[in-house]
């Protein structure tokens, strides 16, 4: 039995000889890279795969890392036509001192970096962008209630509670003092605009949050790390899915995230896909942009703080605490209150 990092692979291997069906007896497992907040490990017996998520080593964002609301989710959204892992258990604090969840592994690629995109043309790169564009779409037209999800979340005074939600976080989390950070709150606590609707939000919908086909990435295969879903405004997710398309996002995945290659299509034409599939209206879609941006600046000093304080596990962190400035900035743009 190997030793990993943030599991206990003994009370691990009496929790699947209890839970999981068909399990052989030996685990061995492995963290899985890239992941800047829960902590995210391939497990096997040998014979079947799963993968395990717990919270980070340091729970400085404790409203983030919800296993059991992750859970849910997946489970839920099994039959409905959105690409997701099946759910196989979930697992207690009294297991190994923190909550995890369970799923199937699901065979296929991950894209991280801009060097990983090289492998395909360009018209595939564009296939695959508007595709996961497609999937989210498809994600927002689920009906909450047909799949047990009525009770997910408050969906109205959802942008107004992601402000205070966020603010709050920074509060906790912040090592310095960024002035553009408190503006944009501000701007976006006095200029939240009527909601677009409701419906399932991923919360954190970005390329190397899907599995794809290695041989055409245009077939999505499972949407992963669902810690963040709730019932919300689905133009909040698209404007997130967006803001991870700006360069100043790069430094939270050490400099080369897959999302900010300039060879994915514009963020204007994967708008208009979206619009186009969904049928939504973008009215007021900068607020949505910009209430991207200042979400991905707390996040990104949240793994700022945790890697200061020696908490995360894997490599690249150390670029991350150059984002949230930046980051700010942008979302100051985006209402047009920055240069």
């Amino acid at each position: 039995m190997n030793t990993v990092a943030g599991l206990e692979l003994g009370a691990l291997t009496r929790f699947f000889a209890e839970s999981v069906p068909g399990f052989r007896g030996e685990l061995h497992a492995e963290l899985v890279q890239g992941g800047r907040s829960n902590l995210t490990y391939r497990l096997t017996d040998g014979q079947g795969s799963w993968v395990l998520r717990r919270p980070p080593l340091g729970g400085l964002t404790p409203s983030a890392h919800d296993m059991a609301r992750e859970y849910r989710v997946i489970s839920a959204l099994a039959d409905s036509g959105v690409p997701v892992a099946r759910a196989v258990a979930l697992g207690g604090a009294q297991v190994m001192g923190v909550p995890f969840a369970l799923v199937e592994y699901v065979d296929g690629v991950v894209i991280r970096t801009e060097a990983q995109l090289d492998a395909w043309p360009d018209q595939m790169v564009a296939d695959c962008a508007f595709a996961l564009v497609d999937v989210l779409a498809r994600l927002h037209a689920v009906d909450p209630e047909a799949v047990g999800l009525d009770g997910f979340g408050r969906s109205e005074g959802y942008l107004a509670r992601q402000v205070a939600r966020w603010h709050d976080q920074w509060q906790r989390v912040r090592t310095r003092d960024l002035p553009d950070v408190e503006a944009l709150h501000a701007l976006l606590a006095q200029a939240c605009p009527p909601e677009s609707g409701a419906s399932v939000v991923h919360g954190d919908f970005r390329i190397d949050n899907a599995i794809l086909d290695p041989a055409d990435p245009s077939q999505v295969r499972a949407l992963v790390d669902w810690e963040m879903a709730t019932l919300g405004d689905p133009l909040a997710d698209l404007g997130l899915h967006l803001v991870y398309a700006d360069p100043v996002f790069a430094p939270v995945l050490a400099g080369e995230a897959a999302s900010t290659s300039p060879r994915l299509p514009a963020p204007a034409d994967l708008a208009e896909r979206y619009a186009t599939v969904s049928g939504r209206s973008l009215d007021d879609f900068g607020y949505y942009i910009a209430l991207g941006y200042f979400k991905i600046a707390v996040i990104a000093e949240g793994i700022h703080a945790r890697h200061r304080q020696g908490l995360t596990l894997g490599s690249g962190f150390e670029t991350v605490g150059d984002a949230p400035a930046p980051l700010a900035a942008a979302g100051l743009r985006a209402l047009g209150r920055n240069p």
